[in-house]
């Protein structure tokens, strides 16, 4: 069986910026011959993730996640159908999902990574596995109800960097049905702050290329910051702490605006930022899906019920075939999405 996939051709190193030419489409031979727990599986979609860019480096920095090797398929998020199988767990017709599924259009996998999905879940929209009903929307919602310490009735205000991203546009929709009066988004276009306050019902958007975000903040946040959803870290995470109220909090989720350069996961904060946490007894706590995978079941099935009865609505950027991986992945590290960045490989 002939079969594409795309392996990682270069690093840019710690400090580098990706470009499509790091990944290299490559053709090759696949013989399926099942072993016992194998699975022969055709890829529909696959995910492209921020976090992706630390496995482009030879150390990730993080113990939780493993680097790609050069000249070798990279892997992620992934949905597919099973087109035959020797594992127990899985039959003919399966539709399968994996935080491990390679970049390829067909492959053969073990049944034990691979996890059976009812598309009736997401009424058809397989590619949901991967965002609004998978790990994005689990980090969305387990994070704030883990870390954000929304409380309905009290009037509590929250802001969202990277909103218009594939967890930003989830939690902020999550924040404002557990209770926050006010959620105002942070983005970079008035394309994407229409989609945040016409489409998913944020209370406003701040457009951070084009507008004065402190100044923007306070008028858009009159009452203080109580909730902080952090996607990008950086220069916005420091302008949003400090128009925090005391006794707030910030769910540190991710910090794409760092992840090009040579620095720790958390990257560290200035001693200003450091001065006002501690003086406003901001809690600001790292906050790891894979640590409360023990309510991965229930939180899944209420995502779906959100999205089915569109009390969530869900924005992605689909582009279609694996040749374009490296594209859409530079793409989405620049903030060319809205949503989710799927990529469509088959129906």
């Amino acid at each position: 069986m002939q079969v594409q996939r795309v392996v990682l051709n270069s690093r840019p190193g710690n400090n580098g910026v990706p470009v499509p030419e790091h990944f290299r489409l490559e053709e090759t031979t696949l013989v399926p011959e099942l072993k016992d727990g194998e699975v022969l599986v055709r890829t529909l979609c696959l995910s492209v993730d921020p976090y992706m860019r630390c496995r482009m480096n030879e150390d990730t920095g993080v113990d939780y996640v493993t680097p790609w090797q050069l000249s070798e398929c990279v892997d992620g998020g992934g949905v597919g159908v099973v087109e035959s199988s020797r594992c127990s767990t899985c039959s003919e017709g399966d539709m399968v999902t994996s935080f491990n599924w390679p970049w390829q259009t067909n492959a053969v996998m073990k049944g034990s990574v691979l996890q059976k999905v009812d598309p009736q879940l997401v009424d058809g929209h397989l590619s949901y596995f991967l965002g609004a009903v998978g790990i994005t929307g689990l980090t969305a919602l387990l994070g704030i109800r883990e870390k954000g310490n929304v409380t309905k009735g009290a009037k509590q205000t929250m802001v969202v960097s990277g909103a218009a991203g594939a967890c930003g546009s989830i939690a902020g929709q999550i924040g404002r049905m557990d209770g926050c009066v006010r959620v105002v988004g942070i983005c970079g276009s008035d394309e994407k702050c229409r989609a945040l306050v016409d489409d998913l019902g944020f209370s406003a958007a701040i457009n951070y290329r084009q507008e004065d975000v402190p100044t923007r903040l306070k008028e858009r946040c009159p009452n203080g910051i109580d909730v902080y959803f952090d996607n990008v870290g950086g220069a916005i995470s420091d302008v949003v702490i400090a128009q925090m109220n005391n006794n707030s909090h910030v769910v540190l989720c991710g910090q794409i605006s760092q992840y090009n350069k040579d620095v720790p996961y958390p990257p560290p904060l200035s001693e200003e930022i450091q001065e006002t946490l501690r003086r406003k007894n901001i809690t600001r706590e790292r906050f790891t899906v894979l640590n409360y995978m023990n309510k991965a079941d229930s939180a899944l099935c209420e995502l779906s019920q959100l999205v089915k009865s569109g009390q969530i609505n869900v924005l992605e950027t689909v582009v279609d075939g694996i040749g374009n991986m490296g594209d859409a992945f530079c793409s989405m590290m620049k903030g060319g999405n809205i949503g989710k960045q799927i990529i469509k490989l088959s129906e």
